[in-house]
């Protein structure tokens, strides 16, 4: 089956719609590009699809040129039969195909070699040939002092070397093995006696066991870095009866030898030497492929977890083009404050010390009632970093001291602001600017527009991930950055305001090709017109096709210019006020008459139905933001820190968060609370995502609070609130509950124990 078909039928839609995918995928298209504009071509194929058919493309290729280089290497060593090629040919997973290549794959001088060149082959393959032979008669053929066979003993262990290694290079028994160990399979750990004080963080696992099949993936992702700091040994065991689960292993690979009589000579020693393989060699590397399974699928699922919580918070809500006032907390190293207009230039910046050891409050709050007063301040956006709920205090005062000031102040996520403080891309745009100050502005942008100042950051410091330095990172990094630019181009971007590095996720733009839109814009002001695009230095044709539907010009020369509507559609909008004999303006925005038109009237040759409709509803409502409404959280006034909290508490927090065991929330403690899954409702969740995602606020009731390890579990079960349920839980219907037979995957317990989790989450 080639790879067009293989996609096809996992995707369950036809050929010819991959085919088209392909081909615009080879052809340098972006995927958002892609499902937003070549919908006739692919028949409607959406980007989630779009997404899977290029993961799978690109893994299918890798394993064909796999396929390709593995047969090379057997046919020269000339043997790769019939048989061997189809089997290849065949194989539709990587695991499968290196099983395969195994005994033919190069390998260093072993036991089983040096038989072989002790001549000792023949014996093994007479031995699994005739069953009715004596083994230690056969042997006395086989003696070379000079090779240093002196007895039968070493001949018959050399014959029982080259089978072992024949029966562990088995892809069949090896698959079928690994795939009963799988199923059966429990994973221990134990805590290294020399490290348990070192170790307290992964206590939950000083005596663990789990069948390895059900394993989750934080909690496979925590052993393994146990493991890899030296705290933690793991060990892998065939089943809960290890001595019985070993004896029946060791009767399959038996099976695989077609013993049937153990009472002649030839079966008994081949079972002793089944026993062997199974001991020495077989389960030996199942146990390593198991554990590498078990982690591969763990980091997928990790990288999905921070795909899904990266793409919540780049699509927060904005609070849109307002002048703000970005406060970076500290104590004694003092507040930054730095105010941007409403494109994000820097207005002005000072550095306040309202905290100890200076304590200059009344200071502080004069300081920043004139800067709010001169640049006529919307928005202060307070960093929730240390010192937060002191700052968010101080504006509070301010607020009182100063009701004439009229202005809102929000509490926002400070994480990856030093990271791009201290970045190249930040020293570039502020070269002259103190790192701290540059924090500053991050924090009043964010506010603005999380998603513009966020792409700046490296996903990995943005702090919404799990585990997400022990994954693979290539791989995290594909994922994050197909998040990104699906957020991106969803959203669409003011290509006058946007800063270089927004624009070079903007389909069809490169890092130098935005830099050059800077430029161009810096030196000529603001873009009138899409067309103009194409005079910007390497911005040719493919570009801007892949480009210009996304990028936005806000009162400019042609008002279909601030919408999604992509230039090469524009003569349908012309034939469309030909028709109707309403110029543009008095159709962008008219719900009802667009409704009433006949989207079929204006299909032709290049755009079918799908591309019609699609230009019908952006004209309903033209550059329309798929982001929600702004909202802020207000955190309870007398509670800001960790002692401040007790049991029983009903707390307004925001979600920071989303793992598999539940969600994290800021309640404006500096420490984020768990809201273990158990408890992110009144029924049965089986993914915390059902429930809640990054950036919703709710309500929470304290449930435990840990102050010496700095551990708070919280509930969002509607009983805990004496006016029913939260928002978010209202919105989002969970799952009903299962039937009565179903059992949970094993969770961390509510309470202490599942909040060990936090920290290591938080690292």
């Amino acid at each position: 089956m080639n790879i067009i078909q293989q996609i096809a039928n996992e995707l369950a839609v036809n050929i010819k719609q991959v085919t088209a995918a392909v081909t615009l995928l080879d052809d340098g298209a972006t995927v958002p590009f892609i499902a937003r504009y070549r919908k006739e071509l692919t028949g409607g194929l959406d980007d989630i699809q779009l997404r899977t058919l290029d993961e799978r493309l690109l893994y299918l290729r890798e394993l064909n040129s796999r396929k390709e280089t593995i047969l090379e290497t057997i046919a020269s060593q000339n043997k790769l039969t019939p048989a061997l090629e189809k089997a290849i040919q065949q194989a539709e997973t990587k695991t499968l195909l290196e099983d395969l290549y195994l005994p033919y794959k190069p390998k260093r001088r072993n036991k089983a070699q040096i038989a072989r060149e002790a001549g000792l082959e023949p014996l093994a393959d007479q031995i699994l040939a005739d069953r009715s032979v004596i083994p230690e008669q056969l042997a006395l053929a086989y003696l070379h002092p000079d090779k240093n066979i002196l007895d039968v003993t070493a001949a018959l262990d050399g014959a029982k070397q080259i089978i072992m290694e024949m029966l562990s290079e088995d892809a069949e028994l090896l698959n079928e093995l690994r795939e009963h160990i799988w199923q059966q399979g429990i994973f221990y750990a134990t805590v290294n006696k020399d490290k348990v004080a070192e170790a307290i963080k992964f206590k939950d696992y000083f005596d663990y066991q789990e069948a390895i099949h059900k394993i989750p993936s934080h909690r496979a992702l925590a052993l393994f870095r146990g493991r890899n700091d030296g705290l933690l040994s793991l060990t892998l065991k065939p089943g809960q009866d290890d001595k019985e689960q070993h004896q029946r292993c060791a009767q399959r690979v038996a099976r695989h030898l077609h013993i049937s009589d153990t009472t002649r000579p030839a079966e008994t020693w081949l079972a002793e030497v089944a026993r062997l393989a199974w001991k020495v060699k077989l389960f030996t590397r199942i146990d390593l492929d198991l554990k590498l399974r078990l982690r591969e699928a763990a980091e997928l699922e990790a990288i999905k977890v921070f795909a899904h919580n990266l793409r919540d918070l780049l699509l927060a809500a904005p609070a849109g083009q307002k002048i703000t006032l970005g406060l970076d907390p500290a104590i004694r190293t003092g507040v930054k404050a730095a105010v941007v207009d409403v494109t994000g230039k820097l207005l002005a910046y000072d550095t306040l010390y309202p905290h100890a050891p200076k304590h200059q409050w009344d200071a502080s709050i004069n300081a920043l009632a004139k800067l709010i007063k001169q640049y006529q301040v919307n928005l202060v956006s307070i960093g929730n970093g240390t010192g937060s709920r002191e700052t968010d205090q101080l504006v509070a005062d301010l607020m009182k001291q100063h009701q004439d000031l009229a202005f809102n102040k929000i509490i926002v996520s400070e994480a990856g602001a030093s990271v791009y403080s201290a970045s190249e891309l930040a020293s570039k745009e502020f070269p002259d600017l103190d790192v701290t100050i540059r924090g500053a502005v991050s924090i009043a942008r964010r506010l603005q527009d999380p998603l513009a100042e966020l792409v700046k950051i490296e996903p990995k410091s943005i702090g919404v991930g799990q585990y997400q330095h022990d994954v693979n990172q290539v791989q995290l990094l594909r994922s994050l950055n197909n998040v990104i630019e699906d957020c991106v181009n969803a959203v669409g971007v003011d290509v006058n305001t946007a800063s270089a590095a927004l624009l070079k996720q903007v389909s069809g733009l490169s890092s130098s090709v935005s830099d050059n839109i800077v430029a161009y814009r810096n030196d000529n002001g603001p873009f009138k017109n899409r067309q103009q695009l194409k005079k910007v230095p390497r911005l040719g044709q493919k570009a801007f096709e892949q480009a210009a539907g996304f990028l936005r010009i806000m009162s400019g020369d042609n008002p279909l210019d601030a919408s999604a509507v992509h230039p090469e559609t524009y003569p349908v909008i012309n034939a469309i006020i030909k028709d109707t004999g309403k110029p543009i303006s008095q159709l962008m925005g008219q719900h009802q008459f667009l409704r009433s038109l006949n989207a079929a009237n204006y299909t032709n040759e290049t755009f079918g139905l799908p591309t019609i409709t699609d230009i019908l509803l952006e004209l309903e409502k033209p550059g329309r933001d798929p982001r929600p409404e702004f909202k802020s959280v207000k955190f309870k006034a007398g509670v800001e820190s960790i002692k401040d909290l007790q049991s029983g508490m009903m707390l307004e927090g925001v979600i920071t968060n989303v793992a598999n065991f539940g969600a994290f929330v800021d309640i404006g403690v500096h420490q984020d609370g768990l809201v273990h899954i158990s408890h992110l409702a009144d029924v049965f969740v089986k993914d915390p995502r059902e429930v809640v995602k990054t950036g919703d606020m709710v309500k929470v009731k304290v449930l435990e609070i840990d102050i010496a390890r700095q551990r708070i579990a919280l509930s969002m079960k509607t009983h805990a609130e004496t006016t029913g349920a939260s928002s978010v839980v209202k919105k989002n219907k969970a799952r009903p509950p299962k039937s009565p037979s179903h059992t949970r995957p094993q969770t961390p317990p509510a309470g202490s124990m599942a909040n060990a989790f936090a920290k290591a989450l938080k690292k």
